[in-house]
């Protein structure tokens, strides 16, 4: 094992032991990247020298016996949405093409004040909007396990670059299930947060809940250690819970997760919450999976909340957020916007103020549906994603089960369902699907539950660990060093 494969929490303990160097760490993740980005083009802006300058000053910091943040040495990507000072952002957008920010945003800081180097800039889709990462800045990004398939998004420069051994660490955001679904594709876990508990500054229309920033790693306990950092109370997002003068929120809450008994638990098992587009092979590994552990639950049923009207309510939300935040641009640009973009203007300015009302009461009731539902279990298991991954050339899944999906962002159906609520959820790698692929099982907890969320997804990764059918699948790096650049692929920088 390169140090690059080390798991977040043991590289940072061997680095406060002194037996581990950041230095190493970092030239280990940066040989991995310079050995197999060319074959799927995940870390798109590299910041190589400015991190080893950080490497070497966080080793000298363990060398005088300084105090040493969470963490301390450890190489991490952020995702190309996120602004980072001197550092080109460019929403994967060619507006931005050589926009370089003058300071961080709010959790970028934060991971850097805890001791975090950042390596580098990930890839995502044209301003994050769709499920396929590609965009006409810096091209595709190709799976880990088949570079001419897709890593989904937006997060999947983020998802590929952990599954790689290029990072410990990543971030990600999610609306319509932009972390969980990469995580998925690539076999990595992500974690969507309850709105406001990651407070970002930058966030458009903030009062909205259906988008959140959260970790990215290649376990549970990893993604719960750069959660404690990435949260916290900033006043400057209104959905923040913030008392003057009080936290309250611990991060050292985070970073130690529960212990979970598994054999305590009434769990809800659905395929597809009732109306999502699922694929019937997804559906049947779910049900292959969890034929291999749901006995170790209290209870588990067949079962799920009411979602009536999600796919209306998530369409008319997601256009509202959408005009929000593209409707100034698409007046100054109009002809830099890509197909998802110009889709989700077009669809905002159809819907009017009595849809939105409407959208919003469906939301309400639909929340308090599942607030009635979690008196009865306390987690839901279901896909992350309803398919398999897809050639990345196609932009979209244009049909599902030889039924057409109604608009680009359908079959994301089994992750939106979760956003409109609000609760928690964790991807979980859970071996490969019946197509030989990873698949991504959803945990999802109890409103305001991340922490137990997470410690019941950490004892379900404990338990499926040492089975080969269950455990995280890991993508050949000697096969992918060996494949010719993805640049070269006919596509590669084109939006559909």
């Amino acid at each position: 094992m390169q140090p690059c494969d080390l798991s977040a929490i043991e590289a940072r303990r061997l680095i406060g032991a002194g037996k581990l160097s950041p230095v190493e760490l970092l030239e280990s993740c940066i040989a991995r990247i310079e050995a197999v980005d060319h074959a799927v083009n995940a870390v798109v802006t590299r910041d190589f020298e400015r991190a080893r300058e950080r490497a070497r000053e966080a080793e000298a910091a363990v060398a005088k016996g300084e105090p040493l943040g969470p963490l301390h040495g450890l190489p991490i990507g952020i995702k190309d949405t996120s602004e980072t000072g001197g550092l080109r952002t460019t929403f994967g957008s060619p507006i931005f093409k050589d926009h370089v920010p003058a300071a961080d945003e709010r959790f970028v800081a934060l991971i850097r004040a805890a001791g975090g180097i950042v390596v580098g800039k990930t890839n995502v889709p044209e301003w994050a909007a769709g499920g396929n990462t590609r965009n006409p800045v810096f091209g595709a990004t190709g799976n880990p396990f088949d570079p001419t398939r897709s890593a989904a998004g937006s997060s999947g420069g983020s998802a590929v670059a952990l599954a790689c051994g290029m990072v410990p660490l990543a971030s990600g955001s999610d609306t319509g299930g932009s972390l969980r679904n990469p995580a998925a594709f690539c076999g990595v876990v992500g974690f969507r947060p309850s709105p406001g508990l990651i407070p970002s500054e930058k966030r458009g229309a903030a009062w909205l809940q259906v988008s959140t920033n959260g970790p990215m790693a290649r376990t549970v306990g990893d993604a719960a250690l750069l959660l404690s950092v990435m949260m916290g109370e900033d006043s400057r997002d209104p959905l923040s819970a913030v008392v003057p003068g009080e936290t309250l929120r611990k991060a050292a809450d985070y970073a130690s997760l529960p212990e979970v008994d598994l054999s305590t638990l009434r769990v809800a098992i659905t395929p597809d919450f009732g109306f999502a587009p699922t694929e019937h092979q997804v559906a049947q590994t779910l049900a292959d999976k969890t034929g291999l552990f749901r006995s170790v639950f209290r209870e588990a049923a067949d079962t799920t909340p009411d979602c009536t009207g999600a796919d209306d309510i998530f369409a008319v939300l997601r256009a509202v957020a959408a005009l929000a935040m593209f409707g100034p641009l698409a007046a100054k640009h109009p002809d830099q916007l890509g197909p998802n973009i110009r889709d989700n203007i077009a669809e905002g300015d159809g819907y009017s103020a009595r849809d939105v009302a409407e959208a919003m009461n469906a939301q309400t009731a639909m929340y308090r549906r599942w607030q009635a539902f979690y008196k009865d279990y306390d987690i839901i298991l279901a896909p992350s994603v309803t398919i398999s991954p897809r050639p990345w050339r196609e932009l979209y899944p244009r049909e599902i089960n030889g039924q057409a999906t109604r608009s680009y962002y359908h079959w994301l159906a089994c992750a939106y369902a979760v956003t409109l609520p609000g609760h928690p959820a964790v991807s979980l790698p859970v071996g490969l699907d019946r197509n030989g692929l990873p698949f991504g099982l959803q945990v999802i907890g109890p409103r305001g539950g991340d922490r137990l969320t997470l410690g019941v997804a950490a004892a379900l990764e404990r338990h499926l660990s040492g089975d080969s059918r269950t455990a995280r699948p890991l993508p050949d790096i000697a096969a992918l060093t060996a494949k010719p650049a993805l640049s070269e692929a006919e596509g590669f920088y084109a939006f559909d």
